[in-house]
């Protein structure tokens, strides 16, 4: 598969790629006039529908965060894909064979190869993993104590669990048979750095961890017997980033779209727990603490996030810490408080599922958790007990969007110590840094209505929102007539585009090199300024534009008269041409 993938295979997928159907398995979209539509953005979590999809031009903008672009980028940001993998992803969705050629791009990453190797090799261990705890005499003991936990064997089977056998050297000379080299399997991250023949994970449960689409790209293992952390987990690897992937998501998404919520849980079995007790919204983070790209990775699925961690002190403050985060990106927040038991996994092996569904319909708001909990950490029944509760309430109205919810929890905190409101919102209101930490930041985007100003993009944008226009642009300017390097850029990449006969909005997307152009283009369209008489805004503006090109010429003209200072004929014959081509530059102006 060496080379690039062909300039037919895109321009294929960006004509077969029906967007709408596309962006509607991540969030609802309502259809408002003509191939219009519209619904809450997936890549931030909003309230109100300001997400727009374009049928007809197959694009995508967001008034709110400014996400834009054409079906591929989509794909790339929504499902954190290379380019590549996502036009392969497009097509094969299509049925479009993806043809590959020796210089057209866009150039296939270096490590896309080793990647879909390594995703290779890590499906085959799996499957391996898995027959050895499932069929094989080894895996007997594993099989017995997850059993005995009561997970069923058809749950086996979903997450696909497995075993590693006690051997160190049993996988190396296992794969070792299966020809795979000992360069790339010391690149896998499956064996000690210091010792290459030894497997990182021995006598083990083995949890595999599935990429958005199901495949197996890095490992959990629980340990079974003897000495050693409780659990081992693979590290950061090209096909495999633990901040930015979700335990048990491929499995958990159709469910998550579909209750608009999601529970974040401690660990692989307290996530299979949930799932098998048919609460199947539930995720897991592999971090130490829940991070912004697993958020975002929920984001158009979900608006209210459930947090099931420990309850001992460290799971409070993993609490804490996800409550603020999940605040600050505007997600409703509740906490799953168990009724028995120490974790989901031992509530569904000695209570049954009925306690565990429960529990999370008893769910609390964040609010009220933080109260208790802070009434529980501090004295509030003296004085400095109550300002040092406060102050770390504090931190959890700062976090929320709505001034009302603010205004609410200000009231929520007298009640629950007993306070005067008068007071408490003074000392909330002269915080040091409340100020800055309460600004809001004014998007980057919104230069753009300054840019907008400039003729020559004005005209380029015209031409863009109703390509039909470009064959008149075109007989009228060249590149050199434009002194905006923006609007050069554009007149540049339409030109590409109209003599390779691709002239469309995902063609001229594809081609652009920056986020900020594809987002002014998209922001522009959606906006709807050059939806009328863009014939008539385009012949205005091209006027213009050729004119600043004259006057332009004029006056590095006249720059040029002012400082000749030839003496001898030919210099006298230069400056008489200089002269004529003045008297026509004025005559062409005076038009």
């Amino acid at each position: 598969m060496a080379g690039f993938i062909s300039q037919e295979t895109i321009e294929a997928v960006l004509a077969t790629s029906d967007i709408v159907s596309l962006v509607g398995e991540y969030t609802k979209l309502t259809k408002r006039a003509g191939n219009d539509w519209w619904g809450c953005c997936p890549f931030h979590n909003e309230k109100t529908a300001s997400f727009h999809v374009d049928g007809d031009k197959k694009f995508y903008y967001c008034f709110g965060c400014h996400a834009s672009g054409d079906v591929i980028k989509f794909v790339m940001e929504i499902e954190k894909l290379s380019y590549a993998d996502a036009i392969r992803l497009l097509a094969k969705r299509a049925g479009i064979e993806v043809t590959y050629s020796g210089g057209q791009l866009p150039k296939k990453s270096e490590d896309d190869g080793l990647k879909d190797e390594l995703i290779d090799l890590y499906e085959r261990t799996a499957g391996m993993f898995h027959y050895l705890l499932t069929q094989s005499d080894g895996g007997k003991s594993a099989l017995a104590y997850i059993t005995g936990r009561n997970i069923m064997i058809e749950t086996i089977e979903k997450f696909k669990l497995g075993y590693a056998p006690a051997d160190r050297r049993w996988l190396k000379s296992f794969l070792r048979a299966k020809n795979y080299s000992d360069s790339f399997l010391e690149k896998s991250g499956l064996f000690s750095k210091n010792y290459p023949d030894t497997s990182f994970f021995s006598d083990r449960l083995m949890f595999p961890i599935f990429n958005r689409v199901g495949k197996c790209v890095a490992f959990g293992g629980r340990l079974l017997n003897g000495d050693g952390p409780k659990y081992l987990n693979s590290g950061d690897l090209i096909q495999y980033k633990k901040g930015e992937t979700l335990y048990a998501f491929n499995f958990a998404k159709s469910a998550i779209r579909e209750e608009k919520k999601v529970i974040f849980c401690e660990g692989y079995m307290d996530c299979i727990a949930y799932h098998q007790c048919g609460i199947t919204y539930a995720v897991a983070p592999l971090g130490t603490a829940l991070t912004e790209e697993q958020l975002r990775i929920v984001r158009g699925f979900a608006d209210t996030i459930l947090l099931s961690f420990d309850s001992d002190k460290a799971g409070q403050e993993a609490t804490k810490r996800a409550i603020y985060l999940c605040r600050k990106n505007n997600f409703t927040v509740k906490i799953i408080r168990l009724s028995v038991g120490k974790d989901p996994a031992e509530i569904m092996s000695k209570y049954g599922r009925e306690t565990l569904t429960n529990d999370v319909k008893n769910a609390i708001l964040d609010s009220a958790y933080l109260l208790s909990i802070l009434g529980e950490n501090y004295p509030v029944e003296t004085s400095e007990g109550k300002l040092k509760a406060s102050l770390e309430y504090f931190h959890y109205i700062d976090a929320l969007q709505s001034d009302i919810q603010k205004e609410s929890c200000l009231d929520e905190l007298c009640q629950a110590f007993n306070l005067k409101p008068e007071a408490v919102k003074r000392d909330f209101q002269n915080r040091d840094g409340a100020r800055k930490r309460l600004q809001i930041r004014q998007p980057a985007a919104d230069h753009n209505s300054e840019i907008l100003l400039n003729a020559e993009v004005r005209a380029v944008l015209a031409v863009i929102a109703d390509l039909d226009q470009y064959k008149v642009m075109r007989a009228e300017l060249t590149s050199s007539d434009f002194e905006n390097p923006f609007a050069k850029k554009l007149f540049i990449i339409l030109e590409e585009c109209f003599r390779e006969n691709t002239v469309s909005i995902g063609s001229i997307l594809n081609r652009a090199d920056d986020e900020e152009t594809g987002r002014l283009i998209t922001s522009v369209i959606s906006s709807g300024e050059f939806s009328q008489q863009s014939g008539l805004i385009v012949q205005d503006c091209i006027k213009l534009i050729k004119r600043n090109a004259l006057e332009r010429k004029r006056t590095a003209l006249m720059n040029r008269i002012r400082l000749f200072h030839g003496a001898t004929p030919s210099d006298q014959e230069q400056l008489e041409k200089m002269l004529k081509e003045k008297m026509d530059l004025d005559s062409a102006l005076k038009q």
